[in-house]
């Protein structure tokens, strides 16, 4: 189970930084034009993590292909969102509403996969609603396209979740990977031949790479941790992007969170800690437990 937060942790790291990079190229390309070569480079990339085993001439053999090409769909709309809203909102936004994603992930966990959710998880993540509800503060800002197009993504990325989550014991690796890929290139090559097509030149290029190594990398990550861990085990280390999104938008964006959306984030951020150490005592794999006096 540890082994599956790691991966986790080291998944949604990767897509903080294939997320900057994104932000970065804003304003240089279309969405789709960013959304095609990132997805080719990252296809390139995870070409190399085929398992032994597997070949990739028969990602097609699926026993569940209707929740293979639906993973697909929803994790081709969810890149697409992301990348309007990282190139038209800041980071810190953009991150408080995905994390409603792992709050999702919960919910749906509970409907679709039967697992359990005690009372504390359930706090936990009413807490990190509130805490996002304070970073973005509808009614009290201005908000446009680019939060619409987060909040959806949010949604999209739990439904992706969730059914990576009921297909990585039934599924190969070079299908679920390469329908996604192969959806993906489909779609934003379209896009973006129906709108402009900019070639990028040889800097570009070096930084496009990096947007699809890191999303590469998230994915294979992302897959594995989902073999170890389940669904609400790994939704709070969602939250791990918080520490990135303001470390990212300072350096790189001279983004800075005001003092009650830094709050709000450490609100977020403390709800998914007391989702991760209320399981912890419920395995009985810490010493100390704080709700001893609780029933899961």
């Amino acid at each position: 189970m540890p082994n599956g937060i790691l991966l986790a942790l080291i998944a949604y790291a990767s897509y903080s930084g294939s997320d900057a990079v994104i932000k970065s190229l804003g304003g240089q390309f279309t969405v789709f034009e960013i959304g095609f070569f990132a997805t080719l480079f990252a296809g390139f990339f995870l070409f190399f993590t085929r398992p032994a085993g597997e070949r990739w001439r028969h990602f097609w053999r699926m026993k569940r292909p209707l929740a293979v090409q639906a993973r697909a769909f929803a994790g081709i709309a969810s890149g697409v969102l992301s990348v309007y809203a990282f190139t038209h909102i800041p980071l810190a936004e953009v991150y408080a509403l995905i994390f409603l994603a792992p709050l999702l992930v919960t919910i749906l966990s509970t409907v679709i996969l039967k697992e359990k959710v005690g009372p504390w998880r359930w706090l936990a993540v009413i807490a990190g609603f509130a805490g996002v509800m304070l970073v973005v503060r509808p009614g009290f800002r201005e908000l446009n396209l680019g939060h619409l197009a987060a909040f959806v993504n949010a949604f999209l990325a739990a439904t992706s979740v969730i059914l990576m989550r009921s297909l990585a014991q039934q599924e190969k690796r070079t299908s679920m990977l390469g329908v996604l890929v192969g959806y993906g290139l489909l779609f934003n090559g379209l896009g973006a031949a129906t709108t402009s097509l900019t070639l990028p030149n040889a800097m570009q290029l070096v930084w496009l790479a990096m947007a699809g190594a890191f999303t590469a990398c998230g994915q294979f990550m992302q897959l594995l941790a989902a073999k170890y861990a389940p669904a609400n085990r790994i939704a709070p280390t969602h939250y791990s992007q918080i520490v990135w999104a303001v470390i990212l938008g300072a350096l790189f964006f001279q983004e800075y969170p005001d003092w009650l959306s830094l709050v709000g984030l450490a609100v977020v951020g403390g709800s998914g800690l007391l989702t991760m150490v209320r399981e912890e005592v419920r395995l009985g794999t810490v010493r100390w437990n704080p709700f001893s006096r609780t029933r899961l």
